[in-house]
């Protein structure tokens, strides 16, 4: 069973636990969310020039939208601004700065009526984010940046959090992937000949969770829900901020959501950065996750794109 809990008086401790069994958290816009946000759009209004950035596909060829896209998206990523108002977030929600750990915020774009569908606005399948890596501590945070409506939000398949999904996550070595597959798949190519782990069997996508949070309404959830993008009908760009944490605390304890279906090797562990001081995982923990793989790629993303 999933609860879903709005504004909800937990300490992150409590939050954290509920978040392992699948739980999902709803919280109103605050002060440093809505900060989060309008520092998004100021950069993405800088960047279409004066068209609104949730209809610019309408009045630009696409090449054109991918260049606009592939120097906003790591702008954003590399901005020391985007950083700061990250932290800001999470210590509002009231985590331990010393033992909770992000990685780089990301800004995503999801366009309307099938006008770029790959590479830098791609729209995501049913998928977990543990079946690329993540660990299963992962905590994932997602925010919309303009106004959405259920036609261009996320979906949450909620039925399978707990429940084995047949797929190909065993093809999948995340180092291997940062070496030669992620400058593609960052860019509008289309890297078919080795996409991302998805389900090899048909998900019933007939009752998702699609929650219509307002700008600033933070959405956070565990890394093993199966989770995808809304097909974007909607005739709007949707513009969105996520970022995922870790707490080092809970990985040393063994506490986490539990592996159902996981077969991926390497880990994204070591893209985390303390929310305190921004200084890298420690290798102790980072050892945890070694498993023989680490000559076969780059052990860290490049947020190059």
């Amino acid at each position: 069973m999933t609860s879903v809990h709005h504004d909800a008086a937990f300490s992150d401790d409590e939050r954290r636990a509920a978040l392992y069994q699948g739980d999902i958290f709803l919280t109103s816009p605050d002060e440093a969310t809505v900060a989060f946000c309008m520092f998004a759009r100021e950069l993405a209004e800088e960047a279409f020039a004066g068209l609104d950035p949730e209809t610019a596909q309408d009045h630009m060829p696409v090449e054109r939208y991918i260049e606009i896209l592939t120097a906003l998206k790591p702008a954003f990523i590399h901005h020391p601004r985007s950083k700061e108002l990250l932290r800001a977030v999470l210590e509002r929600r009231g985590c331990d700065l010393d033992q909770t750990y992000f990685d780089v915020p990301r800004l995503r774009t999801s366009t309307s009526d099938g006008y770029l569908t790959s590479g830098i606005a791609y729209a995501w399948h049913p998928h977990r984010d543990t079946w690329y890596s993540a660990p299963l501590s992962q905590l994932n945070f997602w925010m919309p940046v303009y106004p959405i409506v259920a036609g261009n939000a996320m979906a949450f398949h909620q039925d399978y959090f707990a429940t084995e999904v047949p797929n190909t996550s065993s093809t999948y070595n995340y180092y291997e992937w940062n070496q030669k597959h992620r400058a593609a798949a960052s860019s509008n190519v289309n890297s078919d000949s080795r996409p991302l782990p998805g389900p090899t069997v048909g998900v019933d996508l007939r009752n998702p969770l699609v929650f219509v949070s307002p700008v600033g309404g933070l959405i956070e959830f565990s890394g093993q829900h199966l989770h995808s993008s809304v097909p974007n009908h909607s005739g709007r760009t949707r513009f969105s901020i996520d970022f995922r944490t870790v707490h080092i605390g809970d990985i040393e304890a063994g506490r986490s959501a539990a592996n159902v279906d996981v077969h991926c090797t390497g880990s994204s562990i070591r893209d985390f950065i303390r929310a305190s001081d921004l200084s890298p995982m420690p290798e102790r923990v980072v050892e945890l996750f070694n498993d023989g793989t680490e000559a076969r790629g780059d052990l860290v993303f490049s947020s190059g794109g």
